[in-house]
């Protein structure tokens, strides 16, 4: 493992990193995606399959930073699912190599978000807020007091914002839970009135009753959420995908120029 995640596990914290998916297929990203993940991608349509390639390399190569292994030798795989111990919709996990790290992608559009933490379970969500039938939709995943809390709102914005914060913290938890949308989401109750961290009570099978939920700075028109367990209390660090990922090819261009010399 590396010095970052070694800190990430010392100070009990959680690193979020956001990124946006290219235009066009880069050929670089599509070298590190498993079989089964470039299989989705050739069924996909070609904006679709962009934006997935995109973000599950830009995963990859996250989690190589932290594990000290190329990203395409880091074999990924899922937990059991909580509710009926279906293996391929549980939580994800990295299969290989051996690790405590925590992490959960989520995406929306073009825009991604990963949230990595070590020894606690994770979730994170981030929606586009394209335009949605706010009254409908509400109705099926807001509980009593968030919908009341919707509806007293004085204009459309201010009813899409809340909707859309509910929305974004209901499938954080419920993806740190491991359940999915397979969960109730009228049943958890986020608290869209304080801004957060609010403690937000989600049960699951062999898993946390309680989770932390607080939500995440974004462009104008995004809106994240991220979820982890109330006992783990230690920073959120907001990193720059692209912006690390320049520095980071800057200093190897600049180290492979030395040597030449």
């Amino acid at each position: 493992m590396t010095a970052e995640y070694e800190r990430l596990r010392t100070q009990d914290g959680v690193h979020i990193w956001q990124g946006r998916a290219p235009d066009l297929l880069d050929p670089g990203d599509a070298a590190l995606l498993s079989a089964a993940e470039l299989e989705i991608v050739r069924r996909r349509s070609e904006r679709a399959a962009v934006r997935y390639a995109g973000a599950h390399a830009a995963l990859r190569r996250i989690l190589a930073g932290y594990l000290s292994v190329p990203p395409e030798r880091i074999r990924l795989g899922r937990q059991p699912c909580p509710r009926c111990a279906h293996p391929e919709h549980g939580r994800p996990r990295v299969d290989w190599p051996h690790t405590a790290l925590d992490f959960n992608l989520s995406r929306s559009g073009s825009h991604w978000l990963v949230a990595v933490a070590v020894g606690s379970q994770v979730g994170a969500d981030i929606e586009d807020g394209r335009a949605v039938d706010v009254e409908g939709s509400s109705t099926l995943v807001l509980a009593d007091g968030e919908l009341a809390h919707m509806r007293a709102q004085k204009d459309e914005k201010r009813r899409l914002d809340v909707f859309f914060r509910c929305w974004t913290r209901k499938e954080a938890v419920v993806k740190a839970s491991g359940v999915g949308i397979a969960a109730d989401l009228s049943s958890i109750d986020v608290r869209p009135a304080a801004e957060g961290p609010v403690r937000v009570i989600h049960t699951e099978p062999n898993g946390p009753d309680n989770w932390l939920v607080q939500n995440l700075p974004t462009a104008p028109g995004l809106f994240a959420a991220l979820a982890r367990e109330a006992t783990s209390t230690g920073p959120v660090r907001l990193r720059d995908y692209l912006q690390e990922i320049h520095d980071h090819d800057s200093h190897h261009n600049e180290k492979e120029g030395a040597h030449a010399a």
